[in-house]
Order: structure tokens, then sequence, then C-alpha cells
């Protein structure tokens, strides 16, 4: 492990890494599917329905990545996801048929695998141990301003562009501006002459160091917490509506969403010292309120989505501090692209479940199922704590981070 962490200049050009790669790939079809679906006549179920497979393709290969990252090669995975989403950008915009558009989907799914905040985690945790905690903030507190400037950026380009050169413009300016971020940021990956080759079955050796029992719970923690922000991201202002607030008003409301995700990280800055496992019961006692508030008392819906902002702009942090207090150093890593694994798997699934759901059950419906499930998962939370508390009274537990 390198002696040292970044610089907050250094963590600083991560997070705008992460804005970009993230304005390239899961925020894009945000501005860009009406246009596209107005261009090409496709429906938009399908548009949608391309970035579900880019996510299935990025969470089945994390674990590539991971292991990748693992064995010293984290700045190179990096750099490769980067030039592999610019790629998939080209290929969309050349798209002459929604099955190539799709090949684009599958190119930047790749991309995704090592490029987005949990290859990043893993890339800082298996080089830095605890130390990358710091940086890990910083990276989370201004790759939160990736909506807020990555979706004014595309809304602006494409009147003046369309959408396949806003596309190509996008993938020119991260071919331009990614490298250099990453080379800027990070030192360079192991050396292959001083690098020890892998052992046959180093990888599972490394995982089975971790308590099975508490990699199933971090996985449920992790992929309950991915399904309440993918269901809230693509479908809140429908569920607002549905509880009677008008477009104006849902529309407003969910504005609230960001900057409270933002206030809270600046606030945890303060709080650095806090441990992990109680940053986790945070956010998902905070996402449970909110939940509850916007399923049970519609008039409150503005505190509600507040108390979900500051939960889900924890949850972030959670991703990649919680691992890292809990899990042996060297498995970290491989850890994160479990987790990673599942996370995405869930992701891709959760617009076409959810979608059923609302259009069979209701709004009504779909907002207490999300509760009940922030409910648990804050249940899970508490489990987690407990299983730390009853780690360190038996002996020293697996986190040798904490």
């Amino acid at each position: 492990m390198s002696a040292g962490t970044p610089s907050t200049a250094s963590a600083a050009l991560l997070g705008v890494a992460q804005i970009v790669v993230w304005g390239g790939s899961f925020f894009l079809l945000t501005v860009l599917a009406a246009p596209i679906h107005a261009d090409t006549g496709w429906s938009l179920t399908w548009i949608y329905g391309a970035l579900t497979v880019g996510a299935l393709v990025s969470g089945l290969l994390s674990p590539w990545a991971s292991r990748r990252i693992a064995r010293g090669q984290g700045r190179r995975v990096l750099l490769l996801s980067s030039w592999l989403v610019a790629l998939g950008l080209v290929i969309l915009a050349l798209a002459p048929h929604y099955s190539v558009f799709v090949a684009g989907w599958v190119v930047m799914g790749i991309g995704m695998a090592g490029g987005l905040y949990d290859p990043l985690f893993a890339v800082l945790g298996a080089r830095w141990g605890a130390q990358a905690r710091n940086t890990i903030y910083v990276v989370t507190l201004i790759g939160g301003f990736a909506s807020t400037v990555s979706w004014p950026a595309l809304a602006w380009l494409e009147p003046e562009l369309g959408w396949r050169g806003t596309c190509l413009a996008y993938a020119v300016f991260m071919a331009v501006v990614m490298s250099p971020l990453y080379l800027l940021a990070l030192p360079p990956d192991i050396a292959p002459a001083s690098a020890a080759p892998p052992r046959p079955g180093a990888d599972r050796q490394a995982l089975a160091d971790v308590d099975p029992a508490l990699m199933r719970l971090l996985s449920l923690v992790f992929c309950i917490a991915a399904i309440l922000m993918t269901a809230v991201s693509v479908q809140i202002i429908l569920l607002l509506q549905g509880t009677g607030h008008s477009l104006t008003a849902a529309i407003a409301l969910s504005a609230l969403i960001g900057p409270s995700m933002v206030g809270v990280r600046v606030l945890n800055l303060a709080l650095r010292n806090l441990h992990a496992i109680w940053m986790a019961l945070f956010s998902a006692v905070f996402v449970a309120l909110g939940m509850l508030l916007i399923s049970a008392v519609p008039a409150a819906a503005a505190l509600g989505i507040v108390c979900y902002g500051v939960g889900n702009g924890l949850r972030a942090l959670v991703r990649g501090t919680l691992p890292l207090a809990l899990v042996p150093a060297h498995a970290y890593a491989l850890v994160m692209g479990r987790l990673a694994r599942s996370s995405l798997l869930c992701q891709a699934l959760t617009p076409l479940v959810c979608g059923f759901i609302l259009s069979q059950w209701g709004a009504h419906a779909t907002l207490w199922l999300l509760a009940a499930l922030a409910v648990a998962n804050a249940g899970l939370s508490l489990r987690l704590q407990w299983y730390l508390r009853q780690q360190r009274s038996t002996g020293p537990h697996a986190g040798a981070h904490s």
C-alpha cells in the first residue's frame, strides 16, 4: 500500500472525473431520451431499455474490474473505462438503427463497470486503505453535482447539435479531459516487473477471509439502497403527482433532493471521524423517514423529500467507507466488485419492476412498497451495527481499518 494519500486537489480532480463519466452514461438519457424518440421513432421504453442493458453489462463485469484493481492496475482500469464510455457515445451518435444503439450501450456498460463510484473507491481503498476515507468524502461531495452540471450542459448542446452531435461532442470532451484527470490525480500503477504474479486461487482466498454473513448483509443493504435511489430518481415526479401534487409542485419538490444531498455531504466533512457504521444507519433511517412522510403525509412531502435527500446523500459515502471499515484491506477491491455487481443488477431491473407496479396498483401502493423497503433497510443497518459490536466483543473483527 502506497504511502500518503491523494491531495485535496487530486481528490477534487477525481470528483470532476465522476461528474463527467456519470453525465455521459447514467444521466445521459434524462435529457436525450425525448430527442432520440422524436428523431428515430423508437419507443421510450426501448430507449430506456438500452440503458438497462448497459447497466446489466456493467454489473456483470464489475467483479472482473475489481480483480484488475486488486492486482494494482487501478489507474489503467479507470483510463480504459473512460475511453470505452467515449467510444460507446460515438457508436450511439452513428447508430443507423436500434440494434447498433443497444451495442453502443453495451460498450458503455463495459466502461461503466470500471469507471463509476464503486471501482474508483476500490482503487482508493486498495492503495491507501482507511486513509482513503477523506479522499472518498471529497470525491462524493464534488461528484454530487453530476446532474446539476451535466443535465444543463446536455440540454444546452442538444438544440444546437442534435442528440447525435451532442453524443459526439461529449465523447470528444471525455477523450480529451479524462486521461489528464486520472494521470494527474493518481500515481502510476504497480509496475508489472515489481508486481508479484497472482497466486492461483488468490482472489477466492481473499474473499474467503470475509465473513459470508457480513457479505450478505452488506449486499442486502447496498441493493435495497440502490433500488430506492433508482426508483425515486426515475419516478418521483409521477409518484408525487399520484398523491395529489400538480406537475409544477412535483418538479419543485423533486428539486429539493440535490441541495439536500450536497448539504449533508458538506456537513459530513465536519463529522469525518464518525464511524461508517453510524453513517450507514443515519443514511437508512433518513431515507426511511423520508419515504414514510411522502407516503403517509402528502402535505409534508417537502420535509420527506429533504429527509430522503439527506439519507441518499450519505449513501454514496457509505458505499465507499462502510466496506473499508469492515473488511480486510487485501479483500476490499474484490468485495467492492461483488457489491457493485449486485447493486447494478438491481438498478437495471428497478425501472421495469417499479413501472409495472405503478401501472398496476398506482402511486400510493408503489410509495408504500418503497417505504417498506426503506424501513427494512434501516433494520438491516441496525443488524450490521450489532454484527460489529459482536465482532469487537469476541476479538479482532474483520474490519482492520476501523
